[in-house]
């Protein structure tokens, strides 16, 4: 037995059209039952008239139809309101004319093109049909026919506002699929800014130091080196990315510790950068998303030193407080731009972003004497 609640599942997995198809059955199958006939909507007041073979064929025009509300609306209100005329017309008033209703408020709905000529044409088109009723029948009052009239209305105006009402929320899961796959692609570019740009800015100013080693072979070979071995850095970061990216390929991503800043330090040293470091305290959480951000905020200060300072005295201080780690990495401006692309400006600002997920406070700028200072507070116990 099915429970009810699957019947709001069942319901939009059938196809309208057999719902639609199964209500004018429905409606034709209750017009012919005897107690029902001359039951149905009365307009104008024309005599009642005995079931003929015309009355079924009226009957059938206005719910069979049905069957064509969502894929031919047009072509469902031409028949429907031709059988609808035929039933008052002729005075059977069938229990069918209920389907006027329906097609009218389906066709608000539904309907894309020509709205305001299908208005003007079903107007034009009821003003000698309400003439003709009014010449048969007793000769009731116009007000009557108005009054019809404006309740057809409410009905294509009430499938109007269903309509409006569908698109916005067709608009809105628009939109929030853009600004998913808007974060997404950030973070995506945020990631890999993160983990290739240190890498590649150390490869580039050791590529370029290489240049003016040739005649002291030790010291190439040393400097070339270096280079492979950010090269297999860069390429355990970025497989480190990827398997965060797809955690259903390998093993899972791993997350750097504050506590494994030595290499880091080390790299940037062997670029050119004179280095200091110090830490105090020990880490509370490690591998948790506080020591993942300030490993990110050294790295990114670093690959700055290297960029816009390069041999110029660089100072990386972390300490794990009670709670909290904070971060402080500077430059003191005596080095040199290094030949490497500029930067985009995403570093800093996905820093910004990553500490303010944290609850963390961050400020990046440049100190009176010409250095420039990074530094990040990060409450510890939270993830990233």
């Amino acid at each position: 037995m099915i429970s009810l609640r699957r019947a709001p599942e069942l319901w939009r997995r059938v196809d309208g059209t057999v719902w639609y198809l199964s209500l004018g059955l429905l409606l034709f199958a209750g017009s012919l039952v005897p107690a029902l006939r001359s039951h149905g909507t009365v307009l104008g007041d024309v005599p009642n008239r005995p079931y003929d073979v015309l009355a079924v064929v009226a009957v059938a025009l206005q719910c069979l139809p049905l069957a064509l509300c969502r894929r031919r609306p047009l072509a469902c209100l031409t028949l429907v309101s031709t059988g609808f005329a035929v039933d008052q017309l002729r005075g059977y008033h069938s229990f069918a004319g209920t389907a006027m209703a329906i097609t009218l408020l389906s066709l608000g709905s539904r309907l894309e093109r020509h709205r305001r000529a299908t208005v003007l044409v079903f107007s034009a088109a009821y003003v000698p049909f309400a003439v003709a009723l009014h010449q048969l029948g007793p000769g009731l009052p116009a007000s009557e026919f108005v009054t019809y009239y404006l309740a057809l209305a409410l009905m294509w105006c009430i499938g109007v506002w269903l309509r409006a009402t569908r698109a916005k929320e067709a608009e809105h899961r628009r939109r929030v699929v853009l600004d998913t796959r808007a974060a997404e692609r950030a973070r995506i570019a945020r990631e890999l800014h993160d983990v290739v740009t240190h890498h590649v800015t150390a490869m580039v100013v050791q590529a370029e130091a290489a240049r003016y080693l040739t005649a002291a072979p030790e010291r190439l070979d040393d400097t070339l080196s270096a280079v492979a071995d950010t090269g297999r850095l860069a390429i355990t970061d970025l497989r480190h990315l990827l398997d965060l990216l797809d955690p259903d390929h390998g093993t899972g991503a791993r997350t750097p510790a504050v506590g494994g800043l030595g290499p880091l330090v080390e790299q940037t040293r062997r670029a050119g950068q004179p280095m200091e470091f110090t830490e105090e305290g020990t880490p509370s959480e490690p591998g948790g998303g506080a020591d993942l951000v300030a490993h990110r905020v050294v790295r990114e200060a670093l690959t700055n030193a290297l960029k816009y300072d390069h041999g110029g005295r660089t100072s990386v201080r972390v300490r794990h407080g009670e709670g909290e780690i904070t971060v402080e990495v500077g430059t003191d401006g005596s080095g040199s731009r290094a030949a490497s692309p500029g930067g985009s400006g995403r570093g800093l600002a996905g820093l910004r972003a990553r500490v303010d997920v944290l609850g963390g406070d961050f400020s990046a700028g440049r100190e009176p004497g010409g250095g420039f200072t990074v530094r990040a507070r990060i409450p510890a116990g939270g993830t990233s």
